[in-house]
């Protein structure tokens, strides 16, 4: 094993500069990444983030969400939405998709995280 190699790389500390706290399963954006907090981080101090792997997140309730697709992370709302959304400043495209299908009244989805590095927009 190379001498430089320090791990699979599934999560990174994060300093929270949201202003707020953030609690342990929350979606956090790093730059063109998602997260989820792994333990509550209070605001200026830093935790670890999962940025690997898949995760259970909320959604628009309304969003219909199919097996496969592309889901956009809406930093305003604070929930994942489908790839018909129209992303607005500071939303993440292109960096999660749904392992499984949701539907209109349900507040969850089960999404891999990070496929490909996310687009901010």
């Amino acid at each position: 094993m190379a001498t430089n190699y320090q791990g699979p790389g599934d999560t990174l500390n994060w300093t929270n500069g949201t202003g707020s706290a953030v609690s342990s399963g929350d979606t956090v954006a790093v730059a063109n990444l998602l997260g989820i907090a792994v333990v509550d981080i209070a605001n200026g101090a830093t935790g670890e983030v999962q940025v690997g792997g898949t995760a259970t997140v909320v959604k628009v309730s309304t969003a219909v969400i199919a097996q496969g697709e592309m889901v956009m992370w809406d930093t305003s709302e604070g929930n994942f939405d489908d790839n018909a959304a129209s992303p607005a400043t500071g939303d993440i495209t292109n960096a999660a998709i749904a392992m499984e299908a949701a539907g209109n009244g349900t507040t969850s989805v089960r999404v891999k995280l990070n496929v490909s590095p996310g687009t901010v927009a």
